[in-house]
C-alpha cells in the first residue's frame, strides 16, 4: 500500500506541577486555542479540551508521525513558554512531569467530549487524584502510586 493512513483518538491528560490551582479563567480558553494550533502544527488536531485550575484533559488525534510521548513535550514546552507571556501570576508556572493518554475508539467520541465538558462539575466532588487513579484503573495501567505525582 502506498499511503500511510491512521485513526488514532487519545484522551491526555497533565496536571499542573504539584497540582497548584494556577489554570484561570482569564487564560482557559487562549490556553486551549493554543494547543490546538501547536497540534495543527505537528499535523495532529484537538477536538475537544476541558479544563480547571490544576490539570487539563485533550481529546486529539494523535498525529501518525510523532510518538506520544514528543507530542506531550512540544504541548507542554509550547503552552508552558506561552503562559509565562500572559502575566506576571504565570511566571513561575509548570506543568507535572508525568501525564496519562488513553486510547479512544471513534464512538465513545461524544461522550468522552460531554466528560471534559463537565470537569468544573466534576471536580466539586472528585479531586484530579482520584480521577487520574480512577482513569488508570478503567484503561488497567499498573501504577505505582510513589511515582504518579510530582
Amino acid at each position: 500500500m502506498p499511503q500511510s493512513l491512521a485513526s488514532l483518538l487519545a484522551h491526555i491528560v497533565f496536571s499542573t506541577k504539584h497540582r497548584v490551582p494556577v489554570i484561570a479563567d482569564d487564560v482557559r480558553k487562549d490556553l486551549h486555542g493554543y494547543i490546538g494550533g501547536i497540534l495543527d502544527n505537528v499535523n495532529g488536531t484537538l477536538l475537544h479540551a476541558g479544563s480547571v485550575e490544576d490539570h487539563i484533559h485533550l481529546l486529539v488525534v494523535q498525529p501518525r508521525t510523532l510518538s506520544p510521548a514528543a507530542l506531550i513535550e512540544e504541548i507542554k514546552t509550547g503552552t508552558s513558554k506561552w503562559i509565562k507571556t500572559q502575566g506576571s501570576k504565570y511566571a513561575g508556572f509548570h506543568w507535572q512531569a508525568g501525564y496519562g493518554m488513553f486510547s479512544i475508539s471513534p464512538s465513545h467520541r461524544t461522550a468522552v467530549e460531554k466528560y471534559l465538558d463537565g470537569q468544573k462539575e466534576h471536580h466539586r466532588k472528585v479531586t484530579f487524584q482520584d480521577e487520574f487513579r480512577k482513569l488508570l484503573r478503567k484503561y488497567e495501567i499498573t501504577f505505582d502510586e510513589r511515582y504518579v505525582w510530582d
